[in-house]
């Protein structure tokens, strides 16, 4: 089951439900693209029908946004895609299934987040792990990216044969590069765009407390971390706001 808000689709889906689909989609070894759509995402699919477009041909789109469970049509679980990337991790330590972590833009970050997840997961197969090429998206939402050093990470990759890709890019970079690259790399049975969870994972970056998560308040923790940060919270929350309220009119 599914909804649709500002034009994306959103599956209505409990936790335990992403995982089971995730371990199917390993054993057939389909190349499954999971996306974790928040505010913020749907408010940039709005001028960007390219991103979009991708979000809507994922094969699960996860709620991770209190405002989206907020203005969905019936009662949806939100999963923070930090949490399920630790999910998938211990999937595939269970299942003994490789894992690659890609992105960040930081070399000690991406080291220091395989470094966290094999404490947390001591069997844990990590395949390898790179802060990816650098990236920017032009006027109308295409990637520009330097060629020859996407060439060499896509190698790397292939060579090392993993199951499961965790991407960390950014929005819309992170899900424009997996749709476009994924069929690169036929090891990969599922590939996920995960934002800012290495940073989380390394710590170079503190979650809120459990009780702020839980209170849909990690953005005032974050914003008081890092005041630079308002202007995306303002899109993910006063315009979200706005656009969906709109949207039911």
């Amino acid at each position: 089951m599914s909804f649709s808000l500002l034009g994306v689709r959103i599956e209505k889906i409990s936790s335990a439900d992403a995982i089971r689909i995730i371990k199917e989609a390993l054993v057939e070894k389909k190349q499954f693209k999971l996306y974790t759509p928040n505010p913020e995402m749907l408010v940039k699919a709005q001028g960007d029908v390219y991103f979009r477009n991708i979000l809507n041909a994922a094969d699960l789109n996860i709620c991770d946004g209190r405002g989206i469970q907020f203005f969905a049509s019936e009662k949806i679980e939100r999963i923070s895609g930090v949490d399920l990337m630790l999910s998938i991790c211990a999937l595939a330590e269970s299942e003994n299934r490789s894992i690659y972590l890609l992105g960040s833009g930081d070399d000690n970050v991406v080291a220091q987040t395989k470094k966290n997840l094999l404490r947390s997961f001591p069997k844990l197969s990590v395949a390898g792990f790179d802060k990816g090429p650098i990236m920017k998206e032009n006027d109308v939402g295409e990637l520009m990216i330097d060629s020859e050093a996407n060439e060499m990470v896509l190698k790397k990759i292939a060579t090392s044969e993993p199951a499961i890709l965790f991407v960390a890019f950014g929005m819309g970079k992170q899900e424009k590069w997996i749709d476009k690259y994924i069929t690169k790399l036929p090891s990969v049975g599922v590939a996920m765009g995960v934002g800012g969870a290495f940073d989380f994972i390394s710590e170079k970056i503190p979650r809120a407390p459990l009780l702020l998560r839980k209170l849909g308040l990690e953005w005032l923790y974050r914003l008081i971390r890092q005041p630079t940060r308002i202007g995306r919270i303002f899109n993910a929350i006063i315009r979200f706001s706005y656009l969906a309220l709109r949207s039911t009119i």
